[in-house]
């Protein structure tokens, strides 16, 4: 076995100089830094680059399968279904968004528009964004949305109100132990939703 004095060395080795290590160092920190803020950069473009892979694929939002269902075109009038809507907020305070009705009877197969208020007291410009989600889960593929507020993100002034539609089809083909149906949306701005990831 070999001393390691024993091991040739290269010619050109020579003692760092604390000038040399100095310069390795900063360069070194440079990197390191250049590495963190690509990966902070990296990890901030996630939230929308998520959104995009949602949209695209469908994964993340139940609805998705619902919105592509193709709804038969005769209503069936002799069946009334309860549809509830509900709002949340992440946050309390920086928002007001709430459901113009509770509820409502529909008639599946039948065309329907119900409004959201959203009103943003945030003290700045933003854009939010509302996730959707419908219960129970055997509904899910027989609630088709026609027309959303949650189909694109929404840009609010400050203090901004305003009227939010949902247009919504129930397909006929809903099955007869659902008599009830539940839609919600989570309403985000985008500032807490990053902070929320």
């Amino acid at each position: 076995m070999q001393h390691p004095r024993d091991i040739d060395q290269p010619q050109d080795v020579r003692p760092m100089t604390p000038a040399l290590r100095a310069a390795a160092n900063r360069q070194l920190t440079g990197r390191l830094l250049l590495f963190a803020a690509g990966a902070f950069a990296f990890g901030f473009a996630l939230v929308p680059l998520y959104g995009v892979l949602c949209t695209l694929t469908g994964y993340g939002d139940q609805t998705t399968l619902a919105e592509r269902r193709v709804v038969a075109e005769t209503p069936d009038d002799s069946r009334l279904i309860t549809v509830e809507f509900l709002a949340d907020l992440p946050t309390v305070g920086n928002w007001e968004f709430r459901p113009v009705v509770k509820s409502m009877q529909v008639h599946p197969g039948r065309l329907y528009e119900v409004q959201y208020v959203a009103h943003n007291l945030t003290g700045r410009d933003t854009v939010a964004q509302a996730v959707p989600n419908i219960s129970p889960g055997q509904a899910v593929a027989f609630f088709r949305k026609t027309e959303c507020f949650c189909f694109t993100p929404q840009n609010f002034a400050v203090n901004e109100q305003r009227p939010m539609p949902v247009r919504f089809i129930v397909d006929p083909a809903l099955p007869g132990i659902v008599d009830r149906i539940t839609l919600s949306y989570t309403f985000y701005d985008s500032v807490t939703r990053v902070g929320r990831r």
